[in-house]
């Protein structure tokens, strides 16, 4: 076992602070990594204030995680020591149902192992994430950040990048599409670099007039602001896919207005009870759909690093000492964060 320096909430009300503990030993497919960078995602602040009432304390979060291979099992092929590698929100599945034959390990049937407050398949173990050093997982939830890709870049792509790509993805967004976006945090502003790369055209809907140069900067061709007065009339029927990224609950009516007949709107922020009711008749005289999609696969999440890569779509960060994480929880409340922090796991070495 390997001994771990962290960041741990003990309770819903204790805020993070230094924690130590003993990873678990390698196994003969595992790959040992040290930990350079940590996306800060916004499920890893509900899951230290207990929003959801599943979380088991101690929780060391995070599961958008860049790091150095240090060393690999005797049964590991793919990596080796010194390779700079990612891991995002899953460690394990079954691997043996018709989901994860398919590289679909997010909907694994009989359940997957979160990176951290999982539960280990093999020992039982709570699983903890990457506001640490180093962490041990299994080589098939490892994927390789390509070659010249910033590796603090990376990270965000682990969890906010597949959430968005995967289902622009998967629809089929293409050159030509026009694609509404409802929100511009750390999802939304990816959102719309992917649609963009994927050759469609890109309308942002904002609360605050101050995102609109923002968002015209990301690559969005339209912004609405949707405070204003008659602000939906001007899109209406309009949109192929809205991709409603915000994670609390609001109103979907006024966005499936916008989309034309056939269209489709994807929810991948919100994952808490509809408490607003859907108009049924939008979807009914529209033959709209309405779909959900999970983070992606292990092919996928590979995919998207590679995509990233390739079409220069980077996500905008502001590094942080792991010192400040309650003062950047208490910013991401605020959506004071322009998109994504991402912990610089050198801070750790002085705590």
């Amino acid at each position: 076992m390997s001994a771990t320096k962290a960041y741990a909430a003990q309770s819903e009300t204790s805020g993070m602070a230094p924690w130590s503990f003993e990873r678990r030993e390698p196994r003969p497919d595992d790959v040992s990594i040290d930990i350079l960078f940590c996306g800060v995602c916004h499920s890893d602040l509900h899951f230290v204030e207990n929003d959801w009432g599943w979380t088991v304390y101690p929780v060391v979060p995070g599961h958008e995680i860049v790091g150095r291979v240090t060393s690999v099992g005797s049964e590991v092929t793919k990596y080796k020591e010194g390779d700079i590698v990612g891991v995002g929100c899953l460690v394990d599945s079954c691997r043996a149902c018709e989901s994860c034959n398919q590289g679909l390990e997010q909907y694994c049937t009989t359940g997957w192992v979160g990176t951290y407050g999982g539960v280990d398949r093999h020992d039982g173990s709570i699983t903890h994430g990457g506001y640490s050093d180093n962490i041990v997982v299994s080589d098939r939830f490892v994927v390789k950040v390509p070659d010249g890709m910033d590796p603090a870049n990376a990270a965000p792509m682990l969890c906010a990048g597949i959430t968005t790509y995967s289902p622009l993805k998967h629809v089929g967004v293409k050159k030509g599409d026009r694609v509404g976006v409802v929100g511009m945090g750390g999802l939304g502003h990816l959102g719309i670099k992917f649609a963009r790369a994927m050759g469609a055209e890109v309308v942002v809907f904002t609360r605050t007039e101050d995102k609109v140069a923002e968002a015209k900067r990301n690559g969005a061709c339209e912004v609405v602001v949707t405070g204003k007065e008659g602000a939906f009339e001007a899109v209406a029927g309009s949109l192929d896919y809205v991709l409603d990224t915000v994670p609390v609950n609001h109103d979907f009516n006024p966005y499936l207005g916008c989309l034309k007949i056939d269209g489709t709107y994807i929810v991948v922020g919100q994952i808490t009870p509809i408490e607003t009711p859907i108009d049924s008749t939008q979807l009914i005289m529209g033959r709209r759909k309405l779909m959900g999609s999970l983070i992606g696969g292990l092919p996928e999440t590979q995919e998207v690093l590679d995509f990233a890569a390739e079409h220069g779509v980077t996500c905008d960060i502001e590094m942080l000492d792991i010192k400040n994480i309650n003062e950047a929880y208490e910013r991401m409340k605020r959506s004071d964060v322009r998109y994504r922090f991402v912990i610089d796991m050198e801070s750790i070495k002085a705590e």
